[in-house]
């Protein structure tokens, strides 16, 4: 499927089955048909074609999970998606009611040129308006720093694997930081708390704190991540 286009009903398919199931949560016809306001009978026969396509796995009568290759275009639509909602509310300054819509209808055609200047515009927004995590872009980078000296991007490897941040973590988990978010000041954070690329992670569900603490166990030591940190540091599974 490389180089294809996805047509704009597929990704918003498999947008709806990220929201509803990033970490491998299985989402229910019921769930999309009322998402998407599609009869379930209709949705029954997308799953399917969505199942051919290498996008999803489809259980019948019990729902659908995505595939690496189905995250993969979840996650980069996604993306677009939510960094519009911000763009349209703290920089149009939009109404509040209205930015969910616009940015569907925008979604489909942003460039990957035009998302990243939004990106750094917006200084690497970790959050939408609804307080939705934004996914990770999908270049090869360590860190924002590396995009922020990197000049043509054309020479720029995407990434291979699929991320997400502790924040998403919805199981017990554990994989490898991949990549960290965030403007210098974040980033320099992280970094004092000896945190960094290539550490192993460990996440247990049932000791997550408050919800705006997350208790994990990196390189063997246990860390309290506040919220701020764990929308920025993603891991690979």
């Amino acid at each position: 499927m490389a180089g294809e286009k996805i047509s704009e009903n597929i990704e918003e398919y498999l947008e709806v089955l990220y929201r509803n199931g990033s970490n491998g949560e299985q989402v229910s016809t019921t769930t999309l048909s009322s998402d998407l306001g599609i009869a379930p009978g209709s949705v029954t026969q997308m799953l399917k074609k969505l199942e051919n396509l290498g996008y999803i796995e489809y259980t019948p009568y019990k729902g659908a999970t995505l595939t690496d290759e189905g995250m993969k275009i979840a996650q980069k639509i996604t993306r677009k998606h939510r960094i519009l909602e911000k763009f349209l509310m703290d920089v149009l300054k939009i109404k509040e009611e209205n930015i969910h819509e616009q940015a569907c209808e925008m979604e489909h055609t942003l460039s990957d040129e035009a998302e990243r200047a939004l990106c750094t515009m917006l200084n690497n927004p970790d959050v939408c308006p609804e307080n939705n995590i934004i996914p990770a872009c999908n270049f090869d980078f360590e860190s924002c720093q590396d995009c922020y000296s990197q000049k043509d991007f054309d020479k720029v490897m995407n990434r291979k694997f699929n991320l997400l941040s502790i924040s998403e973590l919805t199981a017990d988990t554990e994989g490898i930081i991949s990549f960290i978010r965030g403007n210098d000041e974040l980033l320099d954070d992280i970094a004092n708390l000896d945190i960094k690329v290539g550490n192993h992670l460990t996440y247990s569900f049932d000791q997550n704190i408050t919800g705006t603490d997350y208790r994990v166990i990196i390189e063997n030591e246990e860390l309290n991540i506040p919220l701020e940190m764990a929308n920025n540091i993603f891991i690979r599974l």
